[in-house]
């Protein structure tokens, strides 16, 4: 198929390009692009848009973005042979390789918001749209591209940020909890697949990168350390109407996957005493595993620091979880903290 081509005229082998004709070949026969009886090859032209940006093939048709509309093209057979539908209109596409399909659902980002294409066209509701659409650059648009990493069950956006013309930063929705979360980095291109173990990044040195790989940043010549958190938004402490103390915090972390003995995070927990206030003076104790990572050591029970004395006063508190160390990797799961009724004093 051809998105966009010169539309057949047996009197005029010179006709104007038509950015909105979908034209395709014989079927299994790519040399043969003449409308005839005895062949499946045509053209139509879509109606709603000024141009085609893109497509992408699922299990069941395959789907066509104009820069106003999303159309379906459904294999028919003689004589019609493709039949196209309408799916949606006033929808954007920021770039031809914005959409990527997973587990049969379609995603895509548009020039101000997600969408989602599941037998249906939806928005996509995103809990970073404005942190993401305040700071893109849409004159580098269309460098914006989508990939999956199935492992993890997420659809990935790189695109040009502030006023950068290259890629430095990316967005990611996992799609099995219903999740965003964001980050800097710089890639050219991205393959996942299930004949490889992990996905496959270029970067803009030329080099190949696989992902998820270790612990460790090796794109250089030496590993360096990844400085990996995770930062929560204000959560109220019990109602959030009371002024309380927070005297104990009783962590819970993960270590599984460290290659280095007593690996460790810094936990901080940032206290407000009213929304819009600043923070009060935070608390940053180390959580540190009392398990040797280096020798592949088996065990049932994580050994880390129990508890961790604290001294907090507000309505609301924030938490940080971050690790600086080469070899570090580590899972967050429940924390609980200990509070009591106190004044502002």
């Amino acid at each position: 198929m051809a998105m966009g081509a010169n539309p057949y005229d047996p009197t005029d082998a010179n006709t104007a390009f038509d950015p909105m004709l979908v034209r395709w070949s014989d079927q299994e026969n790519v040399y043969e692009w003449v409308p005839a009886i005895t062949n499946q090859s045509g053209e139509f032209r879509l109606s709603n848009g000024s141009y085609i940006v893109s497509s992408d093939t699922t299990r069941q048709e395959t789907l066509i973005w104009t820069d106003s509309a999303l159309y379906s093209a459904q294999y028919l057979g003689p004589p019609f042979v493709w039949g196209f539908t309408m799916l949606a209109s006033n929808i954007s596409v920021i770039s031809p390789n914005a959409m990527i399909t997973a587990n049969n659902i379609t995603y895509w980002m548009g020039i101000d918001k997600f969408y989602i294409y599941s037998g249906r066209t939806e928005t996509l509701q995103c809990a970073l749209r404005q942190y993401i659409f305040s700071d893109i650059n849409k004159d580098q648009g269309y460098q914006v591209f989508a990939g999956t990493n199935e492992g993890y069950n997420e659809i990935w956006w790189f695109y040009c940020s502030g006023q950068s013309t290259t890629i430095n930063k990316y967005v990611v929705f996992n799609y099995a909890e219903n999740i965003w979360y964001y980050g800097s980095l710089a890639r050219t291109a991205w393959l996942d697949s299930s004949l490889r173990e992990y996905p496959m990044a270029t970067n803009y040195e030329n080099r190949i990168i696989y992902q998820e790989v270790g612990t460790d940043d090796v794109e250089g010549e030496f590993p360096v350390a990844v400085t990996a958190f995770i930062q929560s938004a204000d959560f109220d402490i019990g109602d959030g109407d009371k002024f309380v103390f927070v005297w104990r915090m009783l962590p819970d972390i993960n270590f599984t996957g460290s290659n280095v003995d007593k690996p460790s995070v810094t936990m901080t927990l940032k206290p407000r005493r009213n929304a819009g206030a600043p923070y009060s003076p935070a608390d940053t104790p180390t959580i540190a595993s009392k398990d040797n990572y280096t020798g592949g050591r088996q065990y049932n029970i994580q050994e880390f620091d129990g508890q961790v004395n604290t001294r907090l006063r507000g309505r609301q508190m924030a938490l940080r979880v971050e690790s600086t160390g080469l070899g570090v990797a580590w899972q967050l799961g429940d924390i609980r903290i200990d509070v009591k009724p106190d004044g502002s004093r």
